[in-house]
C-alpha cells in the first residue's frame, strides 16, 4: 500500500527519492517457535503485577517527597534520580493495562489508575483504545498507526526536537486536565476536539482517536474527572502557596525528565524506517528492538518488559514477566539466521547513532 506524502513526506522528512524495497515475507519458522514454545507463560502473575506496581509508585513518591523538601543540593539530586527512575517504571505499567485481559487481574487498572494514572495525569485512556491499533498488522507503521513515525527517514534536526518537546509534557497535561477538561464539558464542540486530539499518548499528528462508547465511555469520563480534580486542586494548592513554587518546579523537574527518558525510549523502540506501506509480522519485528541481557541498564530505561520490544510485537499478550524467559527459549531454539537474532541490539548508544545516521544521509 502506497502511503501518503504527508506522512512520508512531513514537515520534518527529507525531500530525497524513495527507493523501492521488496517486501519481507513472513518466516514461518520464527513465527510457529515463537507461539509454541511460550504457550505455558501466558498467565500473568496478580502478586507480582501488584507488587511491582505498587513498590515502585511508592518509593517513587517518597523519593519525590524527599526531593521537594531536603535541602541538601546532593540529597535533592539523588533522590530525584531515585523519584524519575521509579516513577517511570510504575508509569509504564500503562502499557501492560493496555493488553491485559482485566479479568485476570481483576481491580488492576482501578488500582493503577489510583496510584499512577490519575496522580501524574496519564489516565490509563491515554493508552487504551489507542496502543491496540499500533499492533494492527494493517495498520502498523502506515499513516492509521497513532505511534509511528518515519523517524529515520527524516532531516537530523527532527530527532532533537522530537527529544526536547517531552520536556514539556506536565505542562500539556496540566492545560489538558485543569482547563480544558473543565471547559470541555460545559463547550460540546470543544469535547470532541478534547477526546480526538489531547486523550492520546501518540506521536502520529495525524492521529485522531474515536469517542469511546458504551462502559467504555463511562469508564473514560469518570477517569477524567478525577484526573481534572485533581489537576485544579495540584494548580490551587500551588496558587495559595500550599505547595511552594521551589517544590512544584523540583517536582515538575522529575516530571519532565520521566516524559524525556520515555521519549528517548520511544525513539529506539523501533528502526522507523518504514514508509506507509503495510508490513507482515516478521517485517514488523524487524522493526522493533531487543536489547537483551548481559547489558543492564536497559533494564532501567526499558523497563517493564520494555527491553525486549520487538519479541513484544511478536507476541503482545505475553505478560512483561515472562518476556526474559520467551527470548531465552526462542534464542536457544532457533538457528543463528534466524531472523530472530537480528532484532537484538547491544544498547542505547548505538540505537541513538543508528537513527541519527540514517537522518543524516536522508538529509544530504
Amino acid at each position: 500500500m502506497e502511503s501518503t506524502l504527508s506522512f512520508e513526506r512531513g514537515p520534518g522528512a527529507a525531500a530525497v527519492p524513495r527507493q523501492a524495497r521488496l517486501p519481507i515475507a513472513d518466516d514461518k519458522a520464527m513465527l510457529r517457535a515463537a507461539a509454541e514454545m511460550t504457550r505455558d507463560l501466558i498467565a500473568p502473575k496478580p502478586r507480582l503485577y501488584w507488587a511491582d506496581m505498587a513498590g515502585s509508585a511508592l518509593v517513587g513518591y517518597a523519593a519525590l517527597a524527599v526531593a521537594v523538601t531536603a535541602s541538601s543540593t546532593g540529597v535533592i539530586v539523588v533522590a530525584s534520580v531515585v523519584a524519575v527512575l521509579a516513577l517511570y517504571r510504575a508509569l509504564l505499567f500503562i502499557h501492560e493495562v493496555s493488553h491485559m485481559k482485566h479479568s485476570a487481574l481483576p481491580g488492576f487498572r482501578t488500582g493503577w489508575n489510583a496510584l499512577v494514572g490519575v496522580p501524574l495525569l496519564t489516565p490509563a485512556f491515554m493508552y487504551e483504545g489507542v496502543h491496540n491499533l499500533h499492533h494492527a498488522k494493517t495498520r502498523y507503521g502506515t499513516a492509521d498507526d497513532p505511534e509511528y513515525l518515519p523517524l529515520a527517514l527524516m532531516k537530523p534536526w527532527t530527532l532533537p526536537v522530537f527529544i526536547l518537546v517531552s520536556a514539556l509534557a506536565p505542562l500539556g497535561l496540566l492545560i489538558r486536565f485543569a482547563i480544558l477538561s473543565p471547559l470541555s464539558w460545559v463547550i460540546p464542540g470543544l469535547r470532541k476536539m478534547v477526546v480526538e486530539r489531547y486523550s492520546a499518548l501518540a506521536i502520529n499528528p495525524q492521529f485522531r482517536r474515536r469517542m469511546p462508547e458504551g462502559e467504555a465511555l463511562v469508564r473514560f469520563n469518570r477517569t477524567d474527572a478525577a484526573a481534572s480534580i485533581w489537576a485544579i486542586a495540584l494548580v490551587a494548592m500551588v496558587a495559595t502557596g500550599v505547595i511552594s513554587l521551589r517544590g512544584f518546579g523540583i517536582g515538575f523537574a522529575i516530571g519532565s525528565a520521566v516524559a524525556v527518558l520515555n521519549q528517548v525510549r520511544t525513539l529506539v523502540a523501533h528502526l522507523w524506517e518504514n514508509e506507509g506501506e503495510q508490513m507482515t509480522v516478521t517485517a514488523q519485528y524487524l522493526d522493533s528492538v531487543n536489547v537483551p541481557p548481559p547489558a543492564l541498564l536497559p533494564g532501567l530505561w526499558a523497563p517493564v518488559g520494555l527491553r525486549y520490544h520487538a519479541l513484544h510485537h511478536l507476541l503482545p499478550s505475553l505478560p512483561y514477566h515472562s518476556l526474559g524467559e520467551a527470548h531465552r527459549r526462542i534464542s536457544a531454539a532457533l538457528e543463528p539466521d534466524s531472523p530472530y537474532h537480528k532484532a537484538s541490539y547491544k544498547g542505547l548508544p548505538g540505537l541513538v547513532a543508528k537513527i541519527g545516521l540514517s537522518t543524516i544521509r536522508r538529509g544530504k
